[in-house]
């Protein structure tokens, strides 16, 4: 005897109308975690680099410290994070689902590994960035802001992208409790319900995304580093 199974795939017309809200929830999520991430880890990355021997203000205690809980942050897969800080993040927000459920983790993950991409990013100056600063009587913010992450603009440019791609691969994985956005589409409609119309569509879209912004990010960092003769 035969069984005949009944097709669950969501007509194709029909996939924009839940795609279009998917975008904008993770636009939003990404949006706020991004927010917090640059401003936050950026003065984490500054912090780590000028604590360290060729800073401005060397501290062998404080550098080793901050290096030790960044490495610690950036440890754990998402995943991992995400449930090992459940109680916080319920303390702060007062929910672990949604979209608040999902921010706390992220900028969790965020702030340590962006933090270390621009402590890189830093350390690549030749030393005489800083070193020029010090002998033209600059202040210490004057030194940073003006020497050191205007001459290391294109990699934090190049670390912006890459910590944009990660949060939006990690808004993904923050579906799995319900913070929706595409990664929550492609869950609940694509897994448990065995949608392939939607699966299929948020792989695309997710693809297309991820590649749009690398190559914005790429374009970016080559105008920044040949500023004339370049164009967008």
């Amino acid at each position: 005897m035969s069984v005949s199974v009944i097709s669950q795939d969501t007509p194709w017309l029909e996939i924009p109308t839940l795609m279009l809200p998917a975008l904008g929830e993770t636009a939003l999520m990404v949006g706020i975690v991004m927010l917090f991430v640059v401003t936050f880890g950026g003065v984490v990355g500054v912090v780590l680099f000028n604590t360290s021997t060729r800073g401005l203000f060397p501290h062998r205690g404080v550098n080793r410290v901050l290096s030790w809980i960044v490495n610690m942050g950036r440890s754990l897969p998402f995943l991992v994070l995400m449930a090992a800080i459940i109680p916080f993040t319920f303390w702060l927000t007062g929910t672990t689902i949604g979209i608040p459920a999902a921010v706390v983790p992220m900028i969790t993950a965020g702030i340590p590994f962006f933090g270390r991409l621009v402590d890189n990013a830093l350390r690549e100056l030749p030393g005489e960035v800083t070193a020029v600063g010090l002998v033209c009587g600059g202040s210490r913010w004057q030194i940073i802001r003006s020497a050191q992450l205007s001459e290391a603009l294109p990699a934090i440019v190049a670390a912006i992208t890459l910590n944009l791609i990660s949060m939006i691969e990690y808004s993904a994985i923050a579906g799995t409790i319900g913070a929706g956005g595409i990664g929550y589409l492609a869950v609940v409609y694509g897994y448990q319900r065995f949608d392939n119309h939607i699966m299929i569509a948020t792989i695309v879209v997710l693809i297309a995304l991820i590649q749009t912004l690398q190559f914005l990010g790429d374009r970016l960092v080559t105008v920044l580093r040949h500023p004339q003769g370049t164009s967008l």
